[in-house]
């Protein structure tokens, strides 16, 4: 299996040193051999850090976002097939993790819905990263330096590592969103809990009375039938007074 610090996603205020290194690794990886082999898939997307980048589903079906459906159609197929544990039984482990990374980017891509959320996140990075652009060359003007524009090859970097930070940011909104439906969800189950405990008390409470009730009246009739039985059949009996004993005279 893969270790804990493959299934955490890397804090977005990590040293970008760090980030650009693995990035640079990977984009030269990608450039020498496009498909790469089944072992290389899986380690790409199953090595210490990777789950930070598998949080974005165009990075890990390898597509551009503005790819078309049967695009990302295809590319899934192809990733699904090198990295199916059936193929790499000797890393069968990983590669079933490798091919679940697979299958559930595929799905947000798959539906309308999540791919539109999804190129939002993108043109939001593209749309930030202009605007920093453009508030560097103001600051450059008025400094009096010359700005020297972007190859399109950092411009394309900068926008994905803004991607990237922008996935995990909404990553981190979801569980965090995730977490407190728990805890709410927790802390109605535990009122409703006490709710049935209480109504469960009051009813054995309720119950007891009545029980109890219904002993002392039947106790109450007991006793005034007793005393009225007792009243018929045995008399008054009258005290008689009774003179003293008569004592002999002694001489």
């Amino acid at each position: 299996m893969a270790s804990s610090s493959q299934n955490t996603p890397v804090s977005t205020g990590e040293n970008s040193t760090n980030f650009d290194s693995f990035y640079t690794e990977v984009k030269e990886i990608e450039k020498r051999d496009s498909v790469l082999t089944p072992s290389q898939q899986i380690e790409r997307l199953m090595r210490p850090g990777s789950s930070y980048f598998n949080l974005n589903p165009f990075e890990v079906l390898q597509v551009d976002p503005e790819a078309s459906l049967e695009e990302i159609r295809k590319k899934y197929k192809r990733l699904s097939i090198l990295v199916h544990p059936d193929k790499n039984q000797d890393d069968a482990d990983r590669a079933q993790e490798a091919f679940e990374v697979v299958n559930r980017s595929w799905k947000i891509l798959e539906s309308d819905l999540s791919r539109a959320k999804c190129m939002e996140i993108v043109e939001e990075a593209k749309g930030r990263t202009d605007l920093s652009i453009e508030e560097k060359k103001k600051k450059f003007k008025k400094d009096g330096k010359e700005y020297v524009e972007l190859s399109p090859e950092e411009y394309k970097r900068q926008v994905y590592v803004l991607t990237m930070k922008l996935f995990a940011d909404m990553e981190r909104k979801r569980r965090d969103l995730e977490k407190r439906d728990m805890e709410e969800r927790k802390r109605k189950r535990e009122q409703e809990i006490d709710a049935e405990e209480k109504a469960k008390k009051d009813k054995e409470w309720q119950q007891n009375f009545e029980e109890s009730r219904q002993n002392r009246v039947e106790s109450w009739k007991t006793f005034q039938a007793g005393g009225k039985k007792k009243k018929s059949s045995e008399p008054k009996k009258v005290k008689l007074f009774k003179p003293p004993k008569h004592k002999a005279e002694t001489r």
